[in-house]
């Protein structure tokens, strides 16, 4: 499965998706402590990237009360998921790929389990760097374990879960297989920040998230610069 098939697959199993989320240990924590990371306030406008069906739009709610969310994701069938539940009127949910997003300027982009799914990151970097206003900052929530042994075979172990749970509850096996393989294939976490930087983020930090899967999840940050030239 090559990375333009994955929003029609996440249109497929996005009727099981939430019951798969249920059963991973801290996913909906581990998702609130990077949201945090971006250091909302109210009034804030924010660009939630790769949403799928709203857990990590829950994340940015809970982060902070009266921050304006837009909501995106590529697959119609998430998007559909996500907006059958109760959000606050500050929520607004878009079916687009992140590249094409067209909603003006925003003071922070979070975007969890994106980037690595992307099929040219850098190009799709650079386009999410240009919603951001200066100063503005930028939160991946993100799958990284090729710096570590260790993190790689806690990943592996942990699939061997994953994917027959999620062709139990979907029917495809590919879509999880992939997910094992692209975990696999990915940036470790220096290759990350040093892609962030590469496209233009400053005071780019990472930090792995607690819980089942330390080393195996982390966050990362960066900014735009303040006197950045539009």
């Amino acid at each position: 499965m090559n990375k333009l098939e994955v929003p029609g697959k996440f249109d497929r199993a996005a009727r099981g998706y939430d019951l798969l989320v249920g059963l991973n240990p801290g996913y909906h924590q581990a998702l609130r402590r990077s949201a945090r990371a971006l250091g909302l306030r109210p009034g804030m406008r924010v660009l939630d990237l790769g949403c799928g069906t709203g857990a990590s739009t829950a994340a940015l709610v809970a982060a902070v009360p009266g921050v304006e969310i837009v909501a995106v994701d590529a697959s119609a069938g998430m998007i559909e998921r996500a907006r059958q539940k109760r959000w606050p009127s500050t929520v607004r949910f878009v079916h687009s790929r992140a590249e094409d997003v067209d909603e003006g300027e925003f003071d922070a982009v979070f975007a969890a389990y994106l980037v690595r799914n992307l099929p040219e990151p850098d190009g799709t970097l650079k386009r999410i760097r240009s919603f951001i206003k200066p100063g503005g900052t930028l939160v991946l929530h993100e799958y990284s374990v090729r710096d570590s042994l260790i993190s790689t075979a806690v990943w592996t172990a942990l699939c061997a879960f994953i994917v027959p749970a999620g062709w139990l509850v979907t029917g495809d096996r590919s879509l999880y297989t992939y997910l094992w393989r692209s975990v696999m294939d990915f940036d470790g976490a220096s290759a990350l920040r040093n892609r962030l930087r590469r496209n233009g983020f400053t005071g780019v930090r990472s930090a792995p998230l607690p819980g089942l899967q330390l080393g195996v999840v982390h966050t990362f940050r960066g900014h735009v610069p303040e006197q950045e030239q539009r």
